[in-house]
């Protein structure tokens, strides 16, 4: 049986040491570092299947991590961990890449049942992925077994959470999807009422598709967004 490999990265040694004994004592196989450079370094030699990530580290930082992991086209979970705990804090690592944020102080067992929640949804999806089509759309093309997008041939730069976004529109063109409904299927998560965190998504998905008119992604005001095909 293949090892889950989980990264931790937090520049305080007591907290990576408390989460990778909860993570080990679930069978998990854990490397532990406490910069970003050093996480980064893991991410590029070793299979990692999820990252737990602090975002005050030396060298370089939770979020530049994210960023460089997400430009590699590396796919796998990423988890927030930090002691910054503001709601434009939690937006911001979700845009960036993140799939779920935790505040500290914070409950280890909570942890392990979000790191289990989030390897799970990898699972189900791909499972689910590789019996998708292929979707094409005048130029844009959706590749969900390779989880890849392109545009008259040019890839496309998503983070996980815009592909499912993407996917999820395009799987049903002209369909009216409130942001609740995106926000749950996507993060599988409670929607809190005034969250902008689907609208901030759809901002930056419409950019990365090159859309100067919504080509694609219609905002249908007061109800949500539909895609159209």
């Amino acid at each position: 049986m293949k090892h889950v490999n989980i990264l931790i990265a937090d520049d305080e040694a007591e907290i990576a040491d408390l989460v990778g004994l909860h993570l080990e004592k679930e069978g998990f196989h854990i490397f532990k570092v406490n910069d970003g450079e050093e996480a980064l370094k893991i991410v590029q030699s070793q299979p990692i299947d999820l990252a737990v990530l602090d975002i005050m580290m030396p060298r370089l930082d939770g979020h530049e991590v994210t960023r460089m992991i997400r430009e590699q086209n590396y796919l796998f979970p990423i988890i927030f961990l930090s002691a910054k705990t503001s709601d434009f804090d939690r937006i911001t690592g979700l845009v960036i890449g993140a799939d779920d944020y935790m505040t500290k102080p914070f409950n280890p067992m909570e942890l392990v049942a979000r790191v289990k929640s989030q390897l799970r949804r990898t699972m189900l999806y791909n499972q689910s992925a590789s019996k998708e089509n292929i979707l094409e759309f005048r130029g844009l093309t959706i590749d969900p077994d390779q989880h890849k997008v392109t545009k008259y041939d040019t890839v496309l730069s998503l983070t996980p959470k815009e592909f499912d976004i993407l996917l999820l529109l395009a799987n049903h063109p002209n369909k009216v999807f409130s942001a609740e409904h995106i926000f749950q299927t996507v993060w599988g998560d409670a929607y809190y009422e005034n969250q902008n965190t689907v609208m901030v998504h759809i901002r930056t998905l419409r950019k990365k598709l090159g859309e100067d008119k919504n080509e694609f992604i219609k905002t249908v005001w007061g109800v949500g967004y539909a895609f159209h095909g």
